[in-house]
């Protein structure tokens, strides 16, 4: 397989990986633009992300809790 067929495929992962976590915080109730700035960071836990949210935390608190 050449190179750039690699990374293409890489990059087409990371797409879908990155609308999977915009697709899960937005299901959770993070609005657009915060669901946005939280998928494309891959030091953000997702897990936590989606638990502070779904005990209630508010999205301006858990922003600044996962950023």
């Amino acid at each position: 397989m050449a190179a750039t067929n690699l990374i293409d495929e890489r990059e087409t992962e990371a797409e879908r990986v990155m609308s999977w976590r915009l697709r899960e915080l937005e299901r959770a109730g993070y609005e657009p633009t915060a669901a946005f700035e939280l998928a494309g960071r891959a030091d953000v836990d997702l897990h936590l992300a989606v638990d502070l949210a779904h005990y209630g935390c508010p999205v301006d608190t858990a922003l600044r809790i996962l950023l």
